[in-house]
């Protein structure tokens, strides 16, 4: 099938999806899903149509203005969902301008997906598929796209790093953000925990360094433990700066929170980070958790480095 006539088979079913409404519309929400081949986009946009979203894979870009307007005046759809990727080739460079167009249309958030090197090399050789950059190594297409990418990457709302995740994780962190019906004051909370060793997690909006914390790892007895262990939880605990900190750093995000939500703000992600990820930071991201869960706010934890 010619492009041309991809592009208006595309149109054609969403010009018959939205209806328009019959007294004006003005309402709706979209967001566009972009990122990285082998992050996880389609993954995504499922989650996104499970969630309740009219969702559209590879639709082009010039589409996109008018896919926005037809969103706003459908009595039918109220929330879509759509990807963009680099199978759009040159065209991305368009990308901002076409955001700036669509935004006086529609209230719109850009989610892009990426992951580590390795980690994407690894997944084109478990599905044993060619890199859609062309003829060139996997690892040659991962750069080059990530270059193709740029202009997108930088106008994103929501840069989530899936090197860790299987789909499961996925799912959920698309849940916790975009569900409706939740009692929560408007904000979904990250308390993740890392391991500087392996890098500071790219989706962080805010990052505390727990390393001044006594080491667990020097336990014998503990070593093979996690931070979500009782035994492990008490060590810790047991220091007078363990609680300080807590009490600090509680304080901190009660006051910052409700300035975040003023601004319209609907995640973030606070990550909490030792030498491995294993033992502290875990402990204080499960710790983190309860006390702002406690004080009203919807909180899920996560923990990118810990021994599965």
């Amino acid at each position: 099938m010619s492009p041309k006539r991809t592009v208006k088979k595309t149109a054609k079913r969403i010009a018959e999806a939205a209806r328009p409404v019959e007294h004006g519309g003005g309402h709706g929400e979209l967001v566009i899903l972009t990122g990285m081949s082998g992050s996880g986009k389609l993954s995504a946009l499922k989650a996104f149509e499970d969630l309740g979203y009219y969702s559209v894979d590879n639709l082009p870009l010039e589409l996109i203005p008018r896919f926005a307007d037809l969103v706003r005046q459908s009595a039918e759809i109220d929330r879509a969902a759509l990807v963009v990727d680099v199978r759009e080739g040159m065209r991305l460079e368009s990308f901002p301008a076409i955001l700036k167009k669509v935004r006086r249309v529609l209230a719109t958030k850009v989610v892009f997906l990426g992951a580590s090197e390795d980690a994407l090399v690894r997944r084109f050789s478990e599905t044993r598929r060619p890199h859609p950059m062309g003829r060139q190594t996997v690892v040659q297409g991962i750069r080059a796209e990530r270059r193709r990418l740029d202009p997108v990457r930088n106008v994103a709302d929501i840069v989530l790093d899936t090197t860790k995740f299987n789909v499961h994780e996925l799912r959920a962190h698309i849940n916790a953000q975009f569900e409706r019906g939740s009692e929560s004051k408007g904000l979904t909370i990250s308390s993740t925990s890392f391991g500087f060793k392996n890098g500071v997690p790219a989706e962080a909006d805010l990052v505390f360094d727990v390393r001044f914390l006594p080491n667990p790892h020097f336990v014998p007895e503990f070593r093979k433990l996690t931070g979500r262990h009782p035994k492990v939880a008490k060590y810790i605990r047991q220091f007078p700066q363990t609680q300080e900190f807590l009490d600090k750093a509680t304080d901190m995000l009660k006051f910052l929170l409700p300035h975040y939500i003023e601004e319209g703000k609907s995640y973030l992600t606070v990550a909490f980070g030792c030498t491995g990820g294993q033992h502290r930071s875990v402990f204080i991201a499960e710790e983190m958790k309860k006390r702002l869960a406690a004080a009203g706010h919807r909180v899920k934890t996560s923990h990118r480095d810990m021994p599965r």
